[in-house]
């Protein structure tokens, strides 16, 4: 079936993340909470803000470790990135059209995406952490009583669009490292109505919505277990017992 994306016929190809690119993600989220202030992870010296911090950055390297190794992004129903339709639909005849939408090269395309959104996270990681740092909240305690993504939603408003431009360029490299694979560099340029810019920002914009849904997927996991953050000044905070 044209467009199908399913990940297991792309597991053979699946691009495994370099060990050293996985330690500095890894070494990135340890740094980040380290630089916390008052950071003791099994003491609870810190308030809510630095609780509601140390969460988000626990919660953005699980994320992101998961979705940069390998096909991440393919491979997790709740991450995958859908092939923008520009790409579904041909603007230069029938031929052309039937070509866009043929299974092969759907098959290539959603590769192309996703890996795409795996460079593009692994990117944009030091800018979340980063702004994780700088986080304010006006409303710690809301937030805490909140939704089970209510501090994910104040990181992703905080960040704005600021993800999506650290995240181009990774989408850009891998866009152009497909431009003579297989059967869609040629079929990418024989349409000469697509417009690579355009969507080199949709994947991006996607990227960072994905992004951010399995970021709050693990706040909402830590929230359901606190334990399982193994940090204990958040499990002090969602059990109540810090103010």
């Amino acid at each position: 079936m044209a467009g199908r994306t399913d990940a297991g016929m792309f597991r053979v190809k699946e691009k495994t993340m370099a060990p050293d690119r996985r330690r500095l993600i890894v070494g990135a989220l340890a740094a980040s909470v380290a630089l916390l202030p008052g950071c003791a992870t099994t003491g609870f010296g810190g308030g809510a803000q630095e609780a509601l911090q140390r969460l988000l950055e626990i919660s953005t390297g699980r994320a992101v470790e998961r979705l940069v190794a390998g096909n991440g992004f393919l491979n997790d129903p709740a991450a995958r990135l859908p092939v923008p339709p520009e790409l579904s639909r041909g603007r230069e005849g029938a031929v052309l059209g039937a070509l866009l939408n043929a299974r092969p090269v759907q098959q290539q395309l959603s590769l192309m995406v996703n890996q795409a959104a795996g460079e593009a996270a692994d990117r944009a990681a030091p800018v979340i952490f980063d702004a994780i740092r700088r986080l304010t909240f006006a409303d710690a305690l809301g937030i805490v009583r909140g939704g089970p993504t209510s501090a994910t939603d104040y990181l992703e408003r905080s960040v704005g669009t600021g993800i999506v431009d650290a995240m181009l360029p990774g989408v850009g490299q891998v866009l152009r490292g497909f431009d003579g694979n297989g059967v869609l560099g040629p079929v990418l340029g024989a349409a000469t109505g697509v417009n690579v810019v355009a969507i080199q920002r949709v994947v991006a914009v996607q990227a960072a919505r994905s992004l951010f849904g399995a970021i709050g997927r693990e706040e909402a996991a830590i929230r359901r277990d606190p334990r399982s953050a193994r940090d204990g000044l958040v499990e002090a905070l969602l059990g109540g017992r810090l103010g």
